[in-house]
């Protein structure tokens, strides 16, 4: 983590609300010269004693475009919990199990549940989040082409470079992408596994350990977009299932399946700074 640590004569606290914000000026030797609330005290000496962390300033000009894949994904989510519902609906009245190639975001296999239950309440019920879902399919193709066209206009050879890897597929390889924004404000690869919250951080004291910390710090975006690409790279690949096959003769498949999301994260972070395809020989030798 990066603090500030330059010096001035006075440093500024500001303790920003809603409507209102409260600030707090004190000088270099520590005397308070104005003061509105004790948050504000707080920052202005965390300023001072160069213990205040920067943040890092994602560009502007894809500020917009990652926060609209970040609302696709949220739609997409509650897209799955309609799908989810119908299911469990099926469930409820004992009829019988849906197919297991049914999938609800393609319109014919949506019409074969417009008159799957006898019971017409129940029916309406599962009409309204049948219609719901085909709105969400619409909407959610036109904002995945509109992002995919702006990312092929101004970083092409990235998409490519992710879309090369096995399981990092349109989606994932856009999301990584603009989480991630420019690959070179990482300075390690250990840096870069933090932020995407693939590691875990010890709670230690007095050399003892308890247990972890500091789980949620870092983007949960790029935590999911490695850990789905994970679990895509072991589909009808018998490589990288002989790997996590190795891996789990030291831990448990959840932890192996961690430690291959880890290592996907890290093989993206060295693939995006030297402009290199996937190697997969490299990959699971490494």
């Amino acid at each position: 983590m990066n603090f500030y640590t330059n010096t001035h004569p006075y440093y500024c606290g500001i303790d920003l609300h809603t409507r209102l914000l409260y600030v707090c000026i004190i000088d270099n030797e520590n005397n308070i010269l104005v003061h509105e609330k004790i948050d504000a005290l707080k920052i202005a000496k965390l300023m001072r004693g160069g213990n205040f962390p920067l943040a890092h300033a994602y560009s502007k000009e894809h500020r917009s475009i990652r926060d609209a894949l970040r609302r696709r994904t949220h739609i997409m989510r509650m897209s799955a919990q309609l799908k989810a519902h119908v299911a469990s609906t099926v469930s409820q009245y004992n009829l019988p199990a849906l197919e297991t190639r049914l999938d609800l975001r393609n319109s014919p296999d949506r019409e074969k549940m417009r008159h799957f239950f006898p019971d017409e309440a129940v029916q309406k019920s599962m009409d309204l989040n049948l219609n719901i879902i085909e709105t969400m399919v619409s909407e959610l193709y036109k904002i995945e082409h509109y992002v995919k066209t702006q990312a092929q206009t101004h970083c092409a050879t990235d998409l490519h470079i992710l879309k090369s890897f096995p399981g990092i597929g349109k989606i994932l390889a856009l999301t990584i992408l603009y989480e991630v924004g420019n690959i070179k404000r990482f300075p390690s690869v250990q840096k870069f596994a933090s932020y995407s919250r693939l590691v875990k951080c010890k709670a230690e004291s007095a050399g003892k350990t308890h247990g972890t910390q500091g789980n949620k710090i870092g983007n949960t975006h790029l935590k999911w977009a490695f850990s789905e690409a994970a679990v895509l790279y072991l589909k009808g690949n018998d490589n990288a299932k002989r790997y996590l096959a190795k891996l789990q003769k030291r831990m448990s498949k959840a932890k192996a399946l961690s430690a291959l999301a880890h290592k996907i994260g890290r093989c993206t972070y060295f693939m995006l700074k030297n402009q290199q395809v996937f190697d997969e020989e490299r990959f699971l030798n490494g």
